[in-house]
């Protein structure tokens, strides 16, 4: 069986050391980051001083940017200046986002000057942009080279290289032109002139959100996407494994909004009451006011139902109906947005769209509530119900397709205006709907 986290807990707690960094020697580097990064900070420490120098650089790079934030708090600035420096700089941007300024300025001054340098081009990039995940450090070939030239340059160039499987062509002003492959390099005779093997790139800008650049990666499967200023010349590339885990993150942090909490980013057991209670309270603040309205709403409408109490039946109904009609439009125009098929000018034809899908559902759905409800009651409440499942199922969709767009435009996380929010303003405006209709059609 696998060594978990809780059994190196439990023999660091048990004063095995001996044992411990046995166990740890013979992980791979990504398991043992993953067990050290599921350790409280005093015994994740105490793991990582048990690794050999070669095992600690190896492991602090694989270890998540928390956990390596957590770690060079606790360790002397000396202990960690090797894995620091051997990290590639997207990487060691993220980790410096985590440290403390005072503590993120003494780690810079350990870098050598090259090192510094290429690490400073990333951070000159917003934290949420495909700057601040791209490398730097990569190697390009020029356009009228030929195949031997090229391959040359490789074998020169790429042992500082991320990656060397994608490589970009650019011209001597070093505008990004195309992209050849090193499988193409390597089965291309040497005289081959690099314009018949190039072809065009699919490529994104530095100031791109992250995670649109990602997703394209991701779903293209590009092992490498190149990255360019405004004037397209070539800066940095955006590596698969890269772009994998900016799309895991960005899909933790909706799924948890979704939820209505915040992402906690420490495993569960390790994590405080005051950091989980943190990460909910809000969204319970914010839940909670927003339903008052539907408090409001029904205070509003009470004579009505005192006249008509068969109404009170339906309102989980139709209230579960409007919040999910709206939370799948909001989902699904939330992931339009983040893979750019979609822009914020586009909220009229998203709208008649949502509107549409949202009547077409709402009919199938309110000719089988028109049935039920006409068969167990009469064919008003039947009447009411139909027209108001029609009804709420097109307004919920349409409002949930543009909030997530109106949430781009005043620059605001879309992920926010997911689930919890468009439940709580579709169950009052679904309340409205239906007992204005209830009144109209009953004549109460």
């Amino acid at each position: 069986m696998p060594v978990t986290a809780r059994d190196i807990a439990s023999l660091i707690d048990d004063g095995q050391l001996t044992e411990t960094a046995r166990q740890l020697a013979k992980m791979a580097p990504q398991e043992a980051a993953a067990v050290l990064g599921g350790l409280d900070r005093r015994r994740s420490t105490i793991g990582f001083r048990l690794l050999s120098k070669d095992e600690a650089v190896q492991v602090f790079d694989d270890m998540t940017s928390h956990a390596q934030a957590q770690l060079v708090t606790s360790l002397s600035t000396d202990e960690v200046v090797d894995a620091f420096d051997n990290l590639d700089p997207d990487d060691r941007a993220e980790l410096l986002d985590e440290l403390p300024a005072t503590v993120a300025k003494r780690l810079i001054r350990t870098l050598s000057p090259e090192e510094r340098e290429v690490t400073s081009v990333v951070l000159g990039f917003g934290r949420n942009s495909v700057g601040r995940r791209m490398s730097p450090e990569f190697v390009h070939v020029y356009s009228d080279d030929s195949v031997g030239r090229a391959l040359a340059r490789v074998i020169e160039r790429g042992h500082d290289a991320e990656t060397i499987y994608t490589v970009p062509v650019v011209d001597h002003q070093r505008r990004l032109l195309g992209v050849v492959s090193l499988r193409d390099l390597l089965l291309s005779d040497s005289d081959v002139l690099l314009e018949d093997l190039w072809r065009a790139p699919i490529h994104a800008r530095a100031e791109t959100p992250a995670e649109a650049a990602a997703r394209r990666c991701v779903e293209l499967s590009l092992p490498a996407m190149p990255v360019v200023d405004n004037e397209n010349r070539l800066i940095g590339v955006l590596t698969l494994d890269d772009a994998a885990d900016v799309v895991a993150a960005a899909g933790d942090e909706d799924a948890a909004r979704a939820g209505a909490h915040e992402v906690v980013k420490t495993p569960y057991l390790r994590s405080s009451v005051i950091a989980i209670t943190r990460a909910r309270i809000i969204w319970l603040f914010v839940l909670a006011l927003s339903a008052i309205l539907t408090v409001n709403v029904l205070e509003v409408f009470e004579g009505t139902l005192e006249q008509k109490v068969a109404l009170a039946l339906f309102i989980p109904l139709l209230t579960g109906i409007g919040g999910n009609t709206g939370s799948q439009a909001a989902t699904t125009v939330t992931r339009a947005l983040a893979m750019a098929e979609i822009r914020t000018r586009d909220v009229l034809h998203i709208a008649r769209k949502e509107a549409s899908v949202g009547a077409s559902m709402g009919a199938a759905l309110g000719i089988v509530g028109f049935a039920f409800a006409s068969v167990v009651y009469d064919t008003g409440i039947g009447t009411v119900i139909g027209l108001t499942i029609v009804s709420v199922c097109t307004m919920a969709a349409t409002v949930g397709g543009i909030m997530p767009l109106a949430a781009r435009s005043i620059r605001v996380d879309p992920a926010v205006f997911s689930t919890p929010f468009i439940s709580t303003f579709c169950d009052a405006t679904g309340l409205l709907i239906y007992f204005t209709i209830a009144k109209t059609v009953l004549g109460i």
